[in-house]
């Protein structure tokens, strides 16, 4: 009961020390609130009003369904543009496609003489040009085939297919980076806020005044973890209720409170990653350059930004050995797939004794630092 109550009034210490530092307040407030807004309204993997020009030298009736066939909200309607004006707009990036449909395009398809359209792209805008081009060749190809088995009577094709899109019917992006930002953003101001809380003991020196304390090492470390942990899962909890669901409107499909059950069981790991960088670094600056060398790798080898089934086996292997591949696995399954525990318990099991392994490493490193203070 001792050690309970002073790892418990320890992290209240913590909680005051917290709420007074306004660097790492505005840091947290922010990456759980501004930045989900805004990654959600600035970053985006669809094709969306993208300006489309046409240079109409058949004035067909097949020509004219083309154009009439690149409707919003992927496409803005199609301004006609002269032949010689192509270089030049396409030079000022007044249009992202412009699609040049030839002289006698219509004869030639129901002649079967297999006629070229042209389809010009500005590919300086990537994701638009890569995605937008695809669709052009859909809309284009459709329109013929319908134009011209109305015109021949082509019989139907003896195959249809049926895409079903799941969990994100739509494949809206901000339903997609606005969790994964709440997520990475759980490992990244774990790892900061416990770090931090060692640094700023050594740079205050309050770190003497708990040396001559009777206080364990495991205690101090331990009151670090719950007192960040819990900041952390309150500001994410309200970002998921508050921004992601409400002010964003991006539907939550699995049960946030079973996430933060897992979230809390994750910070139990990441919180320890910190105090074992707080502990080799020396100052504020050291500790955020350690920080990238840490969390760069771990988020992006994780899955939350590329499947692990695109890496290499090996690299795939090795990730599995890290609780940030179970975290950012069961935080997706949870809220985009609406997974329960009896799907994610093997994940939770994993991330906690890969957790508790390390932390007793960091609880090692943090008692030999302070045997040196000493």
């Amino acid at each position: 009961m001792r050690t309970l109550a002073n790892i418990f009034w320890l992290g209240t210490k913590e909680l005051r020390s917290f709420l007074r530092d306004f660097v790492l307040l505005g840091l947290v407030v922010y990456a759980f609130s501004l930045a989900i807004v805004a990654q959600a309204g600035s970053y985006s993997q669809e094709v969306h009003n993208a300006p489309v020009g046409i240079v109409n030298e058949d004035q067909s009736e097949l020509s004219r369904r083309i154009a009439r066939a690149f409707l919003p909200p992927y496409f803005q309607t199609p301004q006609p543009v002269a032949e010689r004006d192509i270089v030049p707009l396409m030079n000022m990036r007044r249009f992202t496609f412009i699609i040049d449909i030839p002289p006698n395009f219509e004869r030639d398809v129901l002649g079967r003489r297999n006629p070229t359209i042209q389809i010009n792209v500005d590919a300086t805008v990537m994701v638009q040009a890569g995605l937008g081009s695809g669709y052009a060749q859909q809309i284009i190809m459709s329109e013929i085939q319908d134009f011209v088995s109305r015109q021949e009577g082509t019989p139907p094709a003896s195959v249809n297919l049926d895409v079903r899109i799941a969990f994100n019917p739509n494949l809206t992006t901000a339903w997609f980076t606005t969790v994964m930002g709440v997520i990475n953003n759980i490992t990244m101001l774990a790892i900061i806020l416990a770090g931090a809380a060692v640094v700023r003991e050594r740079e205050h020196g309050t770190m003497d005044h708990l040396l001559v304390m009777p206080l364990t090492p495991f205690e101090i470390a331990m009151s670090k973890i719950w007192a960040n942990s819990l900041v952390i899962m309150v500001a994410a909890g309200l970002s998921l209720y508050g921004i992601i669901r409400a002010l964003l409107g991006v539907p939550i499909t699995g049960s946030i409170p079973l996430f933060m059950i897992g979230v809390a069981i994750y910070l139990f790991f990441a919180c320890a990653v910190g105090i074992f960088l707080g502990t080799v670094a020396r100052s504020m600056p050291q500790l955020g350059l350690l920080f990238i060398l840490v969390y760069m790798p771990m988020n992006m080898l994780s899955g939350s930004n590329t499947p692990l089934e695109s890496m290499p086996r090996w690299l795939a292997t090795v990730m599995q050995a890290s609780p940030s591949t179970h975290f950012v696995s069961f935080a997706q399954a949870i809220l985009y797939r609406g997974a329960g525990f009896d799907v994610v318990w093997p994940q939770f099991l994993i991330v906690g004794a890969v957790g508790g392994l390390f932390f007793a490493l960091a609880v090692l490193r943090f008692r030999s630092s302070i045997a040196q203070a000493a």
